[in-house]
C-alpha cells in the first residue's frame, strides 16, 4: 500500500470532519453518535469514505494512533483537548485506509444514503459528474480551441428547442426556500427586466449550457451580472473593487461569467434609456477591457497575478476618462462614503432599546428577530439553539480569528430579507458586542444552496455549500472578510442547511445603475470587466484564455451581438412572470 495515498488519505479525511460540525462537537456528542455505526453519519454527513468502515475498523483506527488507547468505546479521549482530539485525525486516517482498501488498492465504494446521490442534490462518491478546476498554461491550448470553436460563434443566440419555462425553473427554486418569502423575491423580479436578470441566474445558467464555450475552465462566479460588483473592506482597511457575490461559484466555462456580465450591460442600458448603438459601445468597452486585461495578467508572473487587485481610490483615474469634473464626483461618492458603512451603523439603523438592552426591531417580513419566529413553547430554547451556532462559527474559524470572535458577547439575532435572486433563502444577522456593550459586530449568515450551474457542469467538490462560497471567493480575490468562513447547521425546520457567514457591512459599496450615467456607466462596466479578468487570471489558465480572445475585437463584437440578443429574450421572460402574476399563476407582493 502506498504510504503517500494512506497518508493523502488522512488529510483529506481531516479536511472533510474539519467541514463537518464535529469540531464543533462537545465531549458527549462524540460518545453518544460513535456508540452504534449508524449514528455516526449523524455527526459526521460528509464524511463519506468513513461510511465504508465498520465500527471495529475505526475503533482500531483510533486505538492504534492514540496512545495510551482511551477509546475503546469511541467515546471523545477525556485526556485529550479537542485540538488534540482533531490533529489526530489524519493519522487515524492513514491507519483507516487499508482497512477499507480490497485488493487492488482502491477504496471500497461506501452503500449508505449520505453517499449515493446525484449531482443536484448533497454530494457523494457515486455522483456521474464533479465540477474542477483545471491545471497547466498552454497558449496553444488557446489557440487550438479557437479553430475548434471560432470566436464568432459566441454571437450566437436562439432559445433551445424545449427551452424550459422560466416560471417553472423560478418555481423549482421555490421548493427549497422560506414560502412566506417566495411572492416577495417575484415582486421585486417584476419591477424592471433588469430586476428580473438579477434574479434569473437559474434560467441563464440553462441557456448558457446550449451555447458553445472553449472548454477552458476557470472559477466562475456564477452569476456576473453587474450590480454583483462594487466596493469592499479588505484587512489592510483598504477599499477595493471586484465581484462580491459568490453565492453561485462553480468552476465553469469563462465565457459563461462573461455572457451573463456583458447582457446586463445592455440590459442596464436599455433600464436608463440609452440607444441602441450607445449600448453597443457600452457593451464592446467592458468586453474588450476583459479581453485587454487577460492578456495583460497572461505576462505576468503567478504572484504578480495573485497579489493584483483594484483599489476603489484608482477606479476614477483608471477608468473614467470620460468623466468630466461633476462626473468624477458623482462616481466616486458611494466609494468615498462606503467606509461610514459599517457595524456600528448596522446597529444605528436595524436595532433599538429594549429595557436598556439593544434588540433587532421589528420589522417583518424583512426583518424578524428570532424570539418571534420560534414557537412560544420553544422559546426557551432561543439560547441553546443560539450558543450552538456560535460554537459550530467559532469552530470553523482559523485560530486567531477565533481568539478575536471570542472577544464578544451574543446580544440578537433575526432573520433578514436580502437581495433580490436570493430572497427566500435563509439569512440571519448576528448581533454581538465587546468591551462592556460599546463595540459592536454584526454578522450575516447566509443560506448557501446547490450553484444553479451544478446541474450544467457537475456537482460541487465541496460537501458543504458554504464552503463552496467561501472557497471561491477566495480564490478569486486577493483579500477577503477576515470573519468570512462556513458552517452547516438546523434550522427552524428542524432540516439542517449550509451557511456561509461575514460581517454584514464592512465598508460596503454598492452603484444605483439607474442614476449613472452614460460616462458613469462606461467606466464603471470597464471597471467590472477588468476585474473579472483578474478574478479568471487567478483560477484558469490566463495563457489559453489570451490566446483564444486574441488582439483584435472580433470576440468582443461576438458577445456584443449575444448580449443584444439575449436581453431579448430576458424582457419576453419578464413579461412571462409579469403576465404569471397577473392571472393568478403565481402569487406576489409589490413594494417590500
Amino acid at each position: 500500500m502506498s504510504s503517500r495515498r494512506s497518508s493523502r488519505f488522512g488529510v483529506a479525511l481531516w479536511s472533510r470532519i474539519r467541514s463537518s460540525r464535529a469540531v464543533a462537537a462537545s465531549a458527549a456528542t462524540w460518545a453518544t453518535c460513535f456508540g452504534s455505526t449508524s449514528q455516526h453519519r449523524e455527526l459526521l454527513p460528509p464524511v463519506r469514505l468513513v461510511c465504508g468502515a465498520s465500527q471495529q475498523d475505526w475503533n482500531s483506527a483510533v486505538e492504534t494512533v492514540l496512545s495510551p488507547p482511551t477509546t475503546a468505546s469511541l467515546s471523545y479521549p477525556r485526556s485529550m483537548s479537542g485540538p488534540a482530539w482533531v490533529r489526530a485525525v489524519p493519522a487515524i486516517g492513514r491507519e483507516l485506509y487499508p482497512r477499507l482498501c480490497g485488493s487492488h488498492g482502491r477504496i471500497r465504494v461506501p452503500r449508505c444514503d449520505d453517499c449515493t446521490r446525484e449531482p443536484n442534490g448533497p454530494r457523494g462518491p457515486m455522483s456521474r459528474k464533479w465540477a474542477t478546476l483545471q491545471t497547466g498554461e498552454s497558449a496553444e491550448r488557446g489557440r487550438a480551441a479557437r479553430r475548434a470553436v471560432p470566436r464568432s460563434a459566441h454571437g450566437d443566440w436562439t432559445p433551445a428547442p424545449g427551452r424550459p419555462d422560466p416560471i417553472a425553473t423560478l418555481h423549482a427554486q421555490s421548493a427549497t426556500r422560506i414560502p412566506e418569502l417566495v411572492p416577495i423575491r417575484y415582486g421585486r423580479m417584476m419591477m424592471s427586466p433588469f430586476t428580473f436578470y438579477r434574479g434569473a441566474a437559474a434560467i441563464m445558467a440553462t441557456d448558457l449550457a446550449t451555447t458553445p464555450d472553449s472548454g477552458i475552465v476557470v472559477q466562475a462566479c456564477g452569476d456576473a451580472h453587474v450590480s454583483n460588483f462594487g466596493g469592499f473592506a479588505v484587512p489592510d482597511r483598504r477599499l477595493v473593487f471586484g465581484p462580491n457575490d459568490f453565492d453561485e461559484t462553480l468552476p465553469g466555462p469563462w465565457e459563461w461569467d462573461v455572457k451573463r456580465m456583458a447582457a446586463s450591460v445592455e440590459i442596464a442600458g436599455r433600464d436608463v434609456g440609452l440607444s441602441a448603438g450607445r449600448r453597443r459601445w457600452l457593451v464592446a468597452a467592458c468586453v474588450r477591457e476583459y479581453r485587454d486585461g487577460m492578456r495583460a495578467f497572461a505576462d505576468e508572473s503567478h504572484l504578480d497575478v495573485w497579489y493584483d487587485r483594484l483599489n476603489t481610490s484608482e477606479l476614477v483615474d483608471r477608468f473614467g476618462g470620460r468623466l468630466g469634473p461633476k462626473g468624477r464626483i458623482l462616481f466616486a461618492k458611494p466609494f468615498a462614503t462606503a467606509r461610514r458603512k459599517t457595524s456600528l451603523r448596522a446597529v444605528n439603523k436595524l436595532t433599538h432599546r429594549v429595557d436598556g438592552k439593544l434588540r433587532f426591531r421589528s420589522v417583518p417580513p424583512l426583518l424578524v428577530p428570532l424570539r418571534e419566529l420560534l414557537d412560544a413553547r420553544h422559546a426557551h430554547l432561543e439560547e441553546e439553539y443560539v450558543r450552538e451556532l456560535l460554537a459550530e462559527y467559532a469552530a470553523s474559524l482559523d485560530l486567531d480569528r477565533r481568539y478575536l470572535f471570542g472577544s464578544y458577547e451574543f446580544v440578537d439575532m433575526a432573520r433578514k430579507v436580502v437581495g433580490v435572486g436570493s430572497v427566500g433563502t435563509r439569512a440571519w444577522v448576528v448581533l454581538l458586542v465587546g468591551r462592556g456593550g460599546q463595540d459592536p459586530l454584526v454578522l450575516q449568515a447566509k443560506e448557501a444552496q446547490a450553484s444553479v450551474l451544478e446541474p450544467h457542469l457537475g456537482a460541487s467538490s465541496f460537501d458543504n455549500h458554504g464552503e463552496r462560497v467561501v472557497q471561491g471567493q477566495r480564490i478569486s480575490h486577493a483579500a477577503t472578510d477576515i470573519f468570512l468562513s462556513w458552517q452547516r447547521s438546523q434550522g427552524l425546520d428542524g432540516k439542517e442547511h449550509d451557511f456561509y457567514v461575514r460581517q454584514l457591512w464592512d465598508w460596503k459599496a454598492s452603484v444605483d445603475l439607474s442614476t449613472m450615467s452614460e460616462s458613469g456607466l462606461h467606466a464603471y462596466t470597464r471597471a467590472c470587466g477588468w476585474s473579472m479578468a483578474r478574478s479568471h487570471a487567478r483560477s484558469g489558465d490566463r495563457l489559453a484564455i489570451a490566446a483564444y480572445l486574441g488582439a483584435g475585437p472580433m470576440f468582443d463584437a461576438a458577445i456584443t451581438r449575444f448580449a443584444a440578443a439575449y436581453a431579448d429574450q430576458n424582457e419576453r421572460d419578464h413579461q412571462r412572470l409579469t403576465d404569471a402574476v397577473t392571472s393568478g399563476e403565481l402569487a406576489a407582493q409589490t413594494g417590500v
